[in-house]
């Protein structure tokens, strides 16, 4: 799944797997570096909000709606 990550993504992945590694508590980026994994985190999110949206018409357009009417006490 890494090779799919951008640049700025596995740099940030890298950073946290050696605070695990190193028992670190604390995690320090630049702006730079914060801004560039904000914006790549918000593509993403908006990506996925769209392939939702996508699923959800595709769906709705195979949905069999299937209605039964009868007379009740008529």
């Amino acid at each position: 799944m890494e090779q799919q990550l951008s640049l700025h993504l596995k740099n940030f992945n890298r950073k946290v797997q050696v605070l695990n590694q190193t028992n670190s508590k604390e995690l320090v980026l630049t702006a730079l570096e914060a801004r560039n994994i904000q914006a790549e985190l918000f593509e993403l999110l908006a990506h996925i909000a769209d392939l939702t949206e996508v699923k959800r018409n595709a769906l709705a357009e195979n949905a069999v709606i299937k209605i039964d009417v009868n007379g009740g006490n008529f």
